[in-house]
């Protein structure tokens, strides 16, 4: 490109490399970290319920309250959704590097404070488990926007698509080692403490050690978030924050050389001429180029948001509502958590994992729209397919169980990997941060509506099936009709998102035009062997 600066043509240009693996690693295992904290959550509450609210008149094992499985469900979105908006924002002012290690160090802190959550009462342990899984959420929510504008910056324009959705492709890592660590630990309590099923012996279902199971789950989450900070604080920072936002010629030519193994030489007033009228946020500019862009990423998101995360969060509810867990009332405690997250590691093995490894192989070949607009409507097909012979999946597990993988595999081959990449590509490099955590939160939104309203909304049509504290529902079918809905208005939203495929982050953005002609000028010479 005639005004693309040389520093960035040099990343654009890069063949693939050793650092463009270990950026995928580094940014990848915060969302490995990510995604085991916020699903991990889904396969203890059962368990929280019949430790906490047991009572030992009733025929049923104790359940959370509708108001304490809401906030236990939801309260770590609300605080990702938080964490998103304000530390986009702060990659964007402060630099993506120097907020990187923040965000992490609070995953840590706050996975290991979640499994020690104390008090005296039932309400006591709620409140501080609730407490410290806002925080966890508020530093899972700055990893959005960072990782993905970091790989994105990083990465060359061949490959970028790929590499972006590699990081993200980690979360499916993330649910399947949660379901993987929930089975070794409540497998060997049960062994360890054999206990009776609850219509058998319903004060000794719950041995009192089943209390530590929870709390290891979740603490085994600031392990692999550990492991990487290190390597996150020798990360430099990215070459187009420190050229085009920063405008520091010699860093970004002194970083970037270290990096591509590569000399790069800067001319400092080059860049001082550079996007010398820049718009803001809030600006008649800003809604004119990147409005409608805006809109597209933030509406799919917040819908994608809705489908995924009720269907995510609620597989222990769903599955039992099918027949395919056991009823509860003939199980140990230890027992159940087997169970869910038996099923639950099944569903991540078969849909999850592979769906998002198929967007990494096929993104850079059919495009991020045609994968986006692809997997909303095998979504919408797969849910509508679930919901309207629904008392015929009660009697064939297996074929549910397929259906309900294929929705999970078309969303990862689909939306839930398109709507993190887009917003990391198509927007100024002084506002990209910004505008991905405001997409990013848009879906965390919708992942809110998602749970909390599933939550209710699955509840069954008739009193005597109705979970305790809870009123009717319009039931788990008509919930799967109404998520299918959900899907074809994301269909509708993905029109305004653009292809992006295989363009430079400058063209894709217009900051080539809004630099003025000028171009920063640098000479590109190999590092002799």
């Amino acid at each position: 490109m005639a005004n693309q600066l040389g520093v960035l043509n040099a990343l654009d240009a890069a063949k693939t490399q050793w650092y463009h693996f270990t950026a995928i690693v580094i940014a990848g295992m915060g969302f490995f970290t990510d995604a085991y904290d916020l699903f991990s959550i889904s396969l203890i509450t059962k368990l929280l319920g019949r430790i906490y609210y047991f009572d030992p008149l009733s025929p049923k094992p104790g359940t959370l309250p509708p108001r304490i499985a809401a906030a236990v469900n939801g309260v770590a979105f609300c605080g990702t959704l938080a964490g998103q908006l304000f530390f986009g924002w702060l990659g964007d002012k402060l630099g993506r590097k120097r907020v990187y290690g923040l965000t992490l160090m609070l995953m840590v802190i706050c996975s290991i404070a979640s499994g020690l959550s104390f008090g005296k009462s039932p309400e006591g342990v709620m409140a501080t488990l609730c407490f410290f899984r806002f925080w966890l959420g508020f530093g899972i929510g700055g990893d959005y926007p960072l990782s993905a504008t970091i790989m994105s910056e990083y990465a060359n324009k061949k490959t970028r698509g790929a590499f972006i959705a590699a990081v993200f492709a980690m979360q499916g890592f993330g649910i399947l080692t949660g379901g993987i660590v929930a089975l070794i630990v409540s497998a060997a309590f049960d062994h360890a403490y054999k206990a009776h099923p609850y219509n058998v012996d319903r004060e000794h279902s719950t041995v009192p050690q089943a209390d530590y199971i929870w709390r290891i789950i979740l603490m085994f989450g600031a392990i692999p978030a550990l492991l990487t900070y290190y390597w996150r604080m020798k990360m430099p920072e990215t070459a187009r924050y420190t050229a085009l936002v920063a405008r520091n010629a010699k860093q970004a030519a002194a970083d970037m050389s270290k990096v591509l193994q590569v000399d790069l030489y800067a001319e400092q007033e080059k860049v001082d001429k550079i996007g010398r009228e820049q718009f803001g946020l809030f600006s008649k500019e800003f809604a004119k180029r990147h409005g409608l862009h805006l809109l597209g990423t933030t509406s799919t998101w917040f819908l994608l948001d809705i489908a995924f995360y009720s269907s995510n969060l609620f597989q222990k509810d769903i599955f039992s509502a099918i027949g395919w867990l056991p009823k509860a009332e003939t199980m140990s405690a230890t027992k159940e958590v087997y169970k869910i997250a038996k099923a639950q590691t099944l569903i991540a093995l078969c849909g999850t994992v592979p769906g998002y490894w198929f967007t990494v192989a096929f993104i850079e070949h059919l495009g991020r729209f045609a994968i986006q607009l692809m997997g909303f409507f095998f979504m919408s097909v797969f849910m509508f397919a679930l919901a309207i012979p629904y008392p015929h999946w009660k009697n064939n597990n297996t074929g549910f169980l397929i259906m309900y993988s294929l929705t999970f595999f078309f969303a990862n081959f689909g939306p839930n990997a398109t709507t993190f990449i887009v917003p990391a590509e198509i927007f100024p490099a002084r506002l990209r941060s910004t505008c991905h955590g405001i997409s990013a939160a848009a879906g965390k939104a919708g992942a809110i509506v998602g749970s909390f309203g599933f939550l209710y909304a699955a509840q069954s049509t008739h009193h005597d099936r109705v979970d305790k504290g809870y009123h009717t529902g319009i039931g788990v079918k008509n919930a799967l009709i109404v998520l299918g809905a959900v899907n074809c208005l994301g269909m509708l939203f993905t029109l305004l998102v653009p292809e992006t495929m295989g363009r430079s982050l400058e063209d894709i953005t217009g900051e080539n035009e809004e630099d003025n002609g000028y171009q920063q000028r640098f000479s590109v010479e190999k590092v002799p062997a």
